[in-house]
């Protein structure tokens, strides 16, 4: 009986384990066993968006999406008390329409719990707007560059680098390859403390401007000849993220990859880590870094290489993010306890002696296997 009992015991403990918070595995659809995570892609009225910001209240103005005017982000809420984040375009910024309605929904097709995605859009007259998932908590820029109470973990921080890169292995795999002006600015952090990537991004390049910032130290090298965003250009992006993440500040990659020539990379590391990380781990992930910011594009990894690289870097797994993040648990989305029957308990203790009596009670034969109805109604019960 002792034998049979721990065998069960064990399959029902092992069966409701909670996972890596790494191993959701399926970054589509928001994972196979919620196919409805995501809200579908909706074409908004401009009165509907109107009233979701309260008329574009400058209250509602939300600064940590990193867009800057004239785009204006805002945060709003939907009839049925679904958060937004609306990016509201200047005038000239998608002059044809049919252009904005077809990039909004192709980019509004991707369903990913790596991104914050593009949900809806909206294109009357001259307005183009676009809404997406609203993430509660800020950015990777707020995080890194500008923290109150504690740095951001050396777990986390690995944990962010991993995230975006199965975001934009996601993308590329969707034939969205191409992110325009990716930095620590478009990585979100959503109700739960996961990083998540901007869908903004995503948007092919319009009269809304370049696809990098004027800082020409952070630009990819082919950009500055070519004007044109490559896949291989994001990856340079990649790298400069990866440096931020290192250095808790902004290192021109130049810079960076002369102290890293130097055998200097403990100079890159952020002072807030000391004693954090092992040698062993900096010095990985600062070697992924000087293969992304290559000068000679076809040098530099792809976004599948670079999930496989992170992967193998991960610490604390099965630490949620709010936890690493330091979010009070109760502004994280909360799930109601696990409500155990007393043979559910028993066997989550592995308390044999307690299944035994529990089994004996209701008639469980060893030789008969379960299948009395009892057992069935106590096990619901």
């Amino acid at each position: 009986m002792g034998a049979r009992c721990s065998k069960f015991s064990f399959c029902w403990f092992h069966s409701h384990l909670k996972p890596s918070v790494l191993e959701s595995s399926d970054l589509e659809n928001g994972g196979k066993s919620d196919r409805n995570a995501f809200p579908s892609f909706t074409e908004f009225s401009f009165e509907q968006l109107r009233a979701a910001t309260s008329g574009f209240s400058s209250d509602n103005i939300v600064s940590e999406h990193g867009e800057k005017a004239p785009n204006v982000v805002y945060k709003g809420k939907l009839d049925n008390d679904r958060w937004i984040a609306v990016k509201r375009f200047n005038r000239l910024a998608w002059p044809d329409s049919r252009q904005f309605l077809e990039e909004a929904r192709t980019v509004g097709s991707l369903r990913s719990e790596r991104l914050a995605n593009l949900i809806g859009c909206c294109c009357e007259a001259e307005e183009r707007l676009l809404v997406a998932e609203f993430m509660p908590h800020e950015t990777l820029a707020k995080h890194l560059f500008h923290w109150e109470s504690q740095p951001m973990k050396w777990a986390m921080r690995l944990r962010v680098a991993l995230y975006l890169a199965q975001a934009l292995e996601y993308c590329g795999s969707k034939g969205r390859a191409l992110y325009h002006d990716l930095n620590a600015y478009r990585i979100l952090f959503d109700k739960d403390g996961n990083p998540r990537l901007s869908c903004f991004g995503l948007m092919k390049n319009s009269r809304d401007g370049k696809s990098y910032s004027t800082n020409l130290a952070f630009t990819p090298p082919e950009y500055l000849r070519t004007g044109r965003v490559t896949p291989e250009s994001v990856v340079y992006s990649f790298g400069t993220l990866l440096l931020d993440l290192l250095s808790g500040k902004h290192i021109p990659p130049s810079h960076a990859l002369d102290l890293i020539r130097g055998k200097n990379f403990l100079m890159l590391m952020d002072s807030a880590l000391e004693g954090h990380f092992s040698k062993d781990d900096g010095t990985e992930l600062v070697r992924l870094a000087s293969r992304c910011l290559q000068y000679e594009a076809r040098e530099r990894p792809n976004a599948k290489s670079l999930v496989t690289a992170l992967m193998s870097l991960q610490k604390e797994t099965e630490v949620p993010s709010y936890v690493l993040m330091g979010i009070r648990e109760e502004t994280a989305s909360s799930t109601l306890p696990l409500s155990l029957t007393p043979f559910g308990e028993a066997c989550l203790r592995m308390d044999l002696t307690a299944i035994h009596e529990i089994l004996e009670k209701i008639g469980y034969k060893d030789d008969e296997g379960i299948a009395n109805e009892d057992f069935v109604s106590e096990s619901k019960n």
